[in-house]
């Protein structure tokens, strides 16, 4: 599913009206009635308080159109209009004038008026700015925000919470609505999965305007929410003729005293996913503690023994992936380095093998071509440097892909892949995965499916959800705090298999909890 900017969706609303042959006014309508549906459909004519608070371009138009419809089917409602510009754009105007029409007379709360009266029973509709906002409200606004915040009523949010920017970061928190639930129009909103901004939306929905899908399949969009359906089309079925080999030799390279539990998390990801054969290179104090553990596993020692000190090898595995566990040892460092310039094999890079990259750029011109980097934020920071907000992080990651030719994962509540200029935003994964070990599961996975043939973009896309879902998968019978790395090893069975849970043509479930 599509992301796209402000200046997108307002170039999709108009080749809709030419396509369709409608006005703007009818597709506020139609916007309108799917809002009313939605509330409708969960409502059943409750007799709850709904207070509209709309604005006076569009997204207020929206509001004061649904306020009519609420009318027309008897709901209790009180609408409230603020008056924090002179302008008010023509559809706006159209559904004042048919709610005055129908003896509904708007509450105009300007900056000398006292803040209205909310219960906490309440219901809010907040429809006060919409995708358009390019500066902070003035302070009388915010304290109207600030007071409907501190209500304590459930708050919905029309297309986005107001008060938010669909393309920069947020100026001043306080004037911004802080919502309970969004119904966001056709698209999905970047805003919705950084961490800065994804705080105001607690839940999220998409209601379908019917936009043009001529203008949706045609537009390229700088970023696409991964769900289910785009990645059963990557999914590569096992063939009937096949063997061990036919599914690649994948090697997991890291380790040191201490810290083999990561090489032996990663190793049984690997294999757990899919791997034909998984190697694991560890020092010699890790020699043990992988083979009892691990019996599928094949193990390599280096020469040192409690770090890796010259990496050599009589294998020839079809991808690696490396760094968990490592250290950053002088030795390590230097072996690290060397074997970077002996080998062209694809890889992945997790952990201490950024942190060697970092305290040695030169080494990124090394890398082979899509090599893939899965640093957590600390670990970001040290490769491209510190950022200002959510925005500028994402727009260099992009420059450090394209100068290096590497895709990066960036791990977060929304895990995003970047290569090429785009970014991939995976919509699986919960807050018990913040735990120790979940990156070298992720490393393990992501270089299981390289082994079994996958293309690297693909590999890390399609790891990363699968990561996530094996995640969401395990929480169902422990929860968010007993959640470990070894629970969600166990999940990545179920979560292929929930690929084929529901049809094709079901898939898209269009609600996702933050």
């Amino acid at each position: 599913m599509k992301i796209f900017t402000a200046k997108q969706i307002y170039a999709a609303d108009q080749f809709t009206l030419e396509e369709q042959d409608i006005s703007s006014d009818a597709l506020m309508e139609r916007a309108a009635t799917r809002l009313f549906n939605w509330f409708h459909h969960r409502l059943q004519g409750d007799q709850v308080k709904i207070k509209l608070f709309c604005g006076i371009g569009n997204n207020g138009g929206d509001g004061l159109a649904l306020a009519r419809q609420l009318w027309e089917h008897g709901y209790n409602f009180e609408v409230f209009v603020v008056n924090y510009s002179e302008k008010r754009s023509h559809d706006f105007l159209t559904n004042l004038e048919r709610l005055k029409d129908r003896k509904i007379w708007p509450n105009f709360v300007n900056h000398d008026a006292e803040l209205p009266s909310i219960d906490s029973e309440d219901i809010i509709i907040d429809a006060l700015f919409g995708i358009g906002l390019n500066r902070s409200p003035d302070q009388w606004v915010e304290r109207l925000i600030e007071h409907l915040n501190n209500s304590g009523a459930f708050v919905v949010s029309v297309d986005v919470p107001s008060g938010l920017f669909l393309d920069q970061a947020v100026k001043n928190s306080k004037a911004v609505v802080k919502a309970n639930y969004v119904l966001s129009f056709q698209f999905p909103k970047l805003i919705f999965f950084l961490p800065e901004t994804g705080i105001f939306s607690n839940q999220w929905e998409i209601l379908n305007i019917d936009l043009s899908q001529k203008f949706i399949e045609q537009t390229e969009a700088d970023y696409e929410l991964i769900m289910k359906s785009k990645v059963l089309q990557y999914y590569l079925p096992r063939e009937k003729f096949s063997h061990k080999g036919t599914y690649g030799h994948a090697l997991i390279l890291g380790g040191s005293y201490g810290k083999i539990g990561a090489v032996s998390l990663a190793s049984r990801a690997c294999i757990t996913s899919g791997s034909g054969l998984v190697s694991a290179y560890v020092p010699k104090c890790g020699y043990i503690p992988i083979q009892s553990s691990l019996p599928e596993v094949m193990v390599i020692t280096d020469q040192g023994q409690d770090e890796i000190m010259n990496i050599s090898l009589n294998i020839e595995p079809d991808v690696i992936g490396m760094g968990i566990g490592l250290g950053t040892a002088t030795s390590t460092q230097e072996a690290f380095t060397k074997f970077l310039g002996t080998t062209n094999c694809p890889m992945v890079i997790d952990a201490d093998g950024l942190n060697i990259i970092a305290k040695k750029k030169s080494l990124l011109k090394m890398l082979p071509p899509k090599t893939i980097l899965t640093p957590h934020p600390g670990e970001l920071k040290r490769l491209i440097g510190n950022w200002e907000d959510d925005f500028d992080k994402l727009n260099k990651a992009k420059e450090f892909s394209k100068k290096y030719d590497c895709i990066l994962v960036l791990k977060e509540a929304h895990t995003i892949v970047v290569y090429n200029g785009k970014g991939y935003v995976n919509t699986t994964g919960n807050p018990g995965m913040a735990t120790a070990g979940s990156g070298d599961v992720l490393t393990g996975v992501i270089t299981s499916l390289i082994a079994q043939k996958y293309e690297p973009l693909i590999a890390a896309i399609f790891g990363v959800y699968l990561h996530g879902r094996a995640g969401d998968i395990a929480i169902e019978n422990l929860g968010y705090q007993a959640l470990t790395a070894t629970a969600i090893i166990n999940g990545i069975g179920p979560a292929y298999l929930d690929l084929f849970n529901v049809p094709p043509t079901d898939i898209e479930k269009e609600t996702k909890e933050n």
